[in-house]
């Protein structure tokens, strides 16, 4: 069964302006999904449909094998924290916090299930991101390749099945540009992860195991 399955998922802008028509999509378990297309073609708008921060306007969006329209709040809740990780563009730590509060900090919202602790679990994922050195700095004090590397390490902590990531890389240089998608899919792979990022760079898409664009609001398999 795939892990995440969509069904005929069409979604319009209030004003009526079409930016989803009938997508199909399935996803398998520890798969790595590069989503393709120029700005404004929907594929953030896709990414919050699969992430429930959004609703579709027609078709059906499984997880699991659960419809996530039929969760109630509690447990769209629950999908957000535990089935799902989120990396944006923007890193969005929040600036009061160290970077291994920052990390930590996904872990208060539910109950902790993991044999390591909170701290545990957040201190290997900053190792494996490479900012050991710098997990008592603050978000201010640290580069902006290491404040993605922190997101990431975030959006792993409560260990989801997938990471939705929207084009993470698009404000760093190339060089940390090449080293934050390499890091990507060597923790997905050590995580057990599956990824569907969004990104302009064809390049880092042909490292993935699925290329789809979006075109004329459709979702087309790419070579």
């Amino acid at each position: 069964m795939s892990l995440l399955a969509l069904s005929k998922v069409t979604q319009w802008f209030e004003e009526g302006r079409l930016i989803l028509d009938e997508v199909d999509l399935d996803v398998e378990p520890g798969q790595l999904v590069a989503l393709l297309g120029p700005s404004g073609s929907g594929k953030s708008s896709l990414l919050n449909l699969i992430g429930a921060l959004d609703k579709p306007k027609t078709g059906s969006i499984r997880f699991d094998g659960v419809e996530i329209a039929s969760l109630g709040e509690r447990l769209l809740a629950d999908y957000r924290s535990e089935c799902v990780g989120f990396v944006f563009q923007e890193h969005h730590l929040l600036p009061q916090l160290t970077a291994l509060e920052n990390v930590m900090a996904p872990t208060l919202c539910r109950p902790w299930r993991n044999r390591e602790s909170p701290e545990a679990k957040a201190l290997r994922l900053l190792e494996a991101v490479g900012v050991t050195e710098r997990i008592r700095a603050l978000p201010g004090q640290l580069s902006g390749g290491e404040r993605q590397r922190v997101a990431i390490a975030r959006a792993l902590v409560n260990s989801p099945k997938l990471l939705l990531c929207d084009e993470p890389t698009g404000n760093l240089d190339r060089e940390t540009v090449e080293s934050v998608v390499r890091l990507l899919i060597d923790l997905a792979f050590r995580e057990r992860v599956a990824v569907v990022m969004a990104t302009h760079n064809e390049a880092h898409a042909l490292a993935f195991d699925r290329r789809l664009r979006i075109e004329s609001c459709k979702l087309v398999e790419g070579p």
